[in-house]
This record gives structure tokens, sequence and C-alpha cells, in this order.
């Protein structure tokens, strides 16, 4: 088979004619680091070989642009580029970027798990779902969790003194308190502990 024609189209991909139609859009970069122009001959096998070389450009290129924008773990990382290109080409793409050390899923779930944990407040259940959410691996994430975060109790002390200052006055806002306790992952038994502490359980019933 004959290239008769070759046009640039956007985002770099280039179509690709041969024997006088249309055939496909390849990247454009794959296209000029093999020579391939007007006139190259082809066989199947090097055309396929073309195809296979342009998918794992573009899925790089891809990868390479999310992990600027910002960190992502693996398993974020494979599946956006899945939406651009074949299950293959995403595949060898995002172990690429773990090999270069762009992608470090156990780096990432430090920095996450801190951020959840430390900043956002929430329980070690919550924050090691969260990490999960993210393709961390069950048993790195509860190893980081449990370095990090403090006793149930203790945090929820803390959260009642400073986010919940003041909300829980009365059995209306108490119980919206404890609500929002508990979407942050506490159990109820620790919750009632820390405001047994307080003074503020028994003005009211669970």
């Amino acid at each position: 088979m004959t290239i008769t024609g070759i046009e640039k189209r956007r985002k770099g991909m280039s179509a690709l004619y041969i024997d006088g139609e249309y055939a496909m859009q390849l990247d454009t970069t794959t296209l000029l680091e093999n020579r391939i122009k007007e006139g190259s001959i082809l066989d199947d096998e090097q055309l396929h070989e073309l195809i296979e070389a342009s998918n794992l450009h573009r899925a790089k290129e891809k990868a390479l642009y999310l992990i600027t924008y910002r960190d992502h773990t693996k398993k974020e990382l494979l599946t956006k580029i899945r939406r651009t290109c074949d299950e293959k080409s995403a595949l060898e793409a995002a172990e690429r970027m773990e090999e270069m050390g762009l992608v470090n899923d156990e780096e990432y779930a430090k920095r996450y798990a801190r951020e959840l944990v430390l900043t956002k407040k929430l329980s070690a259940s919550a924050a090691e779902y969260k990490l999960m959410q993210k393709g961390i691996a069950r048993d790195v994430a509860r190893d980081i969790i449990e370095e990090i975060c403090p006793e149930p109790k203790e945090q929820i002390t803390a959260l009642l003194e400073t986010k919940f200052a003041g909300k829980f006055g009365d059995e209306k806002l108490l119980k919206r308190t404890v609500a929002a306790l508990q979407r942050m992952g506490y159990r109820w038994g620790d919750i009632k502990s820390a405001l047994n502490d307080c003074g503020t359980y028994e003005e009211t019933e669970e």
C-alpha cells in the first residue's frame, strides 16, 4: 500500500490517505519520526506498528498533560487516558509515568491523607475509603492513615471546640452537629463520648 497523501489536522493529528483514499488519522509526530511521507510504501505489519506507535505517543502526551495539571494516582491516570486511546496504550503510558517517578501512589497517598485527616478532619475510616477510591491499595491506605490520624475522640473534641463551637447549644443544633460528624465518618459511640466530656450530651437524647 502506498501513502498518497498526508494532511495536517487539529490537535497534532494528520489525515493519512492510502492508495488515493482517506484511511485514518495518526499522530503527526509519529509520522515524522518514522519518516512517513507521500510515496512511502507500507505493508500491513508496518501500518499496524505505525498505528500502535501513534496511539502510544498520544497516550503519553495525554498522561504528561494530566500530570502537569495536578498529581494523579496510577488508577486515576489510567482511567482518564483510556477515554482517548486504547487499553494497551493507556496502560503502557501509565506504567511509563510510574517508571519515570512522575506517578507515585504511596507519595500521593501520604499527601492526600494529610489533607483529609489534618485539614479536612475526616475520620480514619472515611479517609481510608477516599484513598481507596483513588486507587490506593487498602493495606497501604490503612498504614498511612494509622501513622497520622489522631484518636477519634481527640479529633472530635477538637472539632467541637473549633468548627462546631457553639453549634450544640440546643437539641436541634446538637443533632445537626452529630449528623455532620457522622458524615465525616465518625462513629456515634466516639461522638457521644466526646460530647459527654464536653458536658453536652446529657442535655438531650441520642
